[in-house]
């Protein structure tokens, strides 16, 4: 069973793309719910927003505990910088999961008007390129050794206006039971990342 944290973003959509991808998917607002799935996704939205409440409902040190203990964590866009060690252009007093030893630039692509979308080559996803769709997106300025990118901004996107200093840059990347991409495959129609996320649940869960 996967839980996608309700708090804040794209709660619906990820909701039914698991549920596309063959396994059970439920909200989770509270430590008990949390404590009933076997991963969990972290959608996109605002990420120091989802911080405060995370604080609020009582889940910030439950789920730093699952994930530290192995549970598989997935967080597209503001998940990403959720999932991070380190962040830039942070508020000093958001929290952090952990789980991903990385350094990540919030909302590194510009501000809403700059969103954009373009086709990533993603390691792990067969059927050629996923078409990604970046709002307010962050990426990964540095990583640890134990961190695996999956994929990042090709030189020229779909209008095939040059990606300046974005290309190049780390938007998927994999640590253990840990995933997250910079864009939003919830919105696509594209089930493939879900579709490797519930496929590293299924994994974890025989292991345990």
């Amino acid at each position: 069973m996967v839980g996608v944290l309700a708090l804040q973003g794209d709660v619906r959509e990820h909701v039914a793309a698991v549920s596309s991808c063959g396994l059970r998917a439920v909200p989770v607002r509270r430590p008990a719910e949390l404590d009933a799935v076997d991963g969990l996704i972290i959608p996109g939205g605002e990420s120091t927003t989802i911080s405060r409440l995370l604080e609020t409902f009582d889940l910030l040190e439950p789920l730093r505990g699952r994930i530290t203990s192995g549970m598989p964590a997935y967080g597209s866009c503001a998940g990403m910088i959720l999932l991070a060690t380190q962040i830039l252009d942070g508020r000093p007093d958001q929290q952090q999961l952990g789980g991903l030893d990385v350094v990540v630039r919030r909302n590194a692509f510009g501000r809403q008007v700059d969103s954009f979308e373009t086709d990533v080559v993603v390691s792990g996803v067969s059927g050629g390129p996923v078409r990604a769709v970046f709002i307010r997106a962050p990426w990964v300025e540095k990583m640890g050794q134990g961190v695996e990118v999956l994929a990042t901004v090709p030189r020229r996107t779909l209008t095939g206006a040059d990606a300046g200093a974005a290309a190049g840059r780390a938007v998927a990347v994999r640590q253990g039971t840990v995933l997250a991409t910079s864009f939003h495959p919830e919105i696509t129609g594209d089930l493939r990342v879900h579709a490797l996320f519930c496929a590293m649940v299924r994994e974890q869960a025989a292991v345990g």
